[in-house]
């Protein structure tokens, strides 16, 4: 594109950002402060729609954006600027933090990164430590054992696992004493590693009881906490474009109740510095044309811990998103690190 159709572009996208509506050659020309005729304006704009930029609704006269008219606006266009409203912000968000809990941070924050979008907020909470102190196993009958694990936060768990093969309570005891002399410290997956490369030195039977504990041990830790919190999903049905449609709504709520796809974009959030922008279907794990996502990891003591973010209409306004899911960011890390 050369400078005219960028600031055609431009201005065409802030317009229906703003007002909603398809925007038409007249407004552009009052609104782009470029002298033009409407001839020209009407040229350029067919020539935006021919690269998939813009797009004509129905009948109308007027045009808006595609995901991909989106995407070139946010790459291209967009200054990241402070302004009074980031204060309020910052000062909003950190009188919900004074003194309480970690968990209630990540709740706090994803009801505020609701509240100031007017979208949904998501966080996904820090990982817990789920490094490995101490095991033992009680037999139970000739194949159900008793788990006790203790983790290195102190928290002890219980499983009971069901084996296809019959243990002494002997051979227990010396499954767990070598699980504590050689695991602790390790995180479970670490666990799972040292016994693959351990496995022509330990008895084949005592093997399978160490995998299978380690396994039923890392599933308890994944359980103890709610991996990702979800605010406002309400605020959803309160959205023009989104309204009249109510298969994709069905679509969004369900992906809302099962989780697992949203987990799957934050942890790959997680691994990206900055603020991350997925627009219209342009994230593979979150695959709606009529949503965007916005996202930033935050750290704790320098440490990337998890991930946040805002999930709206593709017509947001992305410089305020930006900021609203930056500044909380680094807000959320300020107040875990604290703790």
């Amino acid at each position: 594109m050369d400078d005219r159709a960028r600031v055609l572009l431009k201005t065409l996208i802030e317009r229906y950002i703003a007002d909603g509506q398809p925007v038409g050659s007249r407004t552009l020309s009052r609104a782009s402060g470029l002298e033009l005729s409407a001839a020209t304006i009407r040229n350029v704009m067919a020539d935006l729609e021919e690269l998939g930029l813009i797009v004509s609704p129905h009948t109308s006269a007027g045009r808006i954006p595609t995901p991909r008219g989106y995407r070139v606006f946010v790459d291209t266009m967009l200054t990241a600027r402070g302004d009074g409203e980031s204060q309020e912000f910052e000062q909003r968000f950190r009188s919900e933090l004074t003194s309480v809990e970690p968990q209630k941070v990540i709740v706090n924050a994803a009801r505020l990164l609701s509240d100031l979008s007017h979208f949904v907020g998501v966080v996904m909470s820090p990982r817990r430590d789920a490094a490995f102190r101490h095991i033992e196993f009680l037999r139970l009958s000739e194949q159900r054992i008793l788990v006790i694990l203790v983790d290195a936060s102190g928290d002890v768990q219980n499983r009971i696992i069901v084996s296809g093969h019959p243990y002494t309570q002997a051979q227990l005891t010396e499954a767990a004493n070598y699980l504590n002399a050689h695991c602790s410290g390790l995180d479970f997956e670490q666990m799972s590693a040292r016994l693959r490369g351990e496995v022509e030195n330990i008895r084949g039977e005592i093997v399978a009881l160490m995998q299978a504990a380690v396994a039923a041990a890392g599933q308890a830790a994944a359980e103890r906490q709610e991996q990702v919190v979800i605010s406002g999903q309400k605020q959803l049905l309160e959205v023009d474009d989104l309204a009249g449609d109510l298969a994709g709504l069905r679509r969004l709520f369900d992906l809302f109740e099962q989780k697992s796809l949203l987990l799957r974009l934050l942890e790959s959030s997680q691994r990206s510095e900055g603020v991350r922008i997925y627009i219209g279907g342009d994230s593979e794990v979150v695959p709606y044309e009529e949503l965007s996502v916005i996202t930033s990891p935050y750290e704790v003591d320098g440490r990337v811990v998890g991930t946040l973010g805002v999930i709206g209409p593709t017509r947001m306004a992305y410089e305020r998103m930006i900021r609203i899911v930056d500044i909380t960011a680094k807000l959320v890390g300020n107040a875990l690190s604290q703790r």
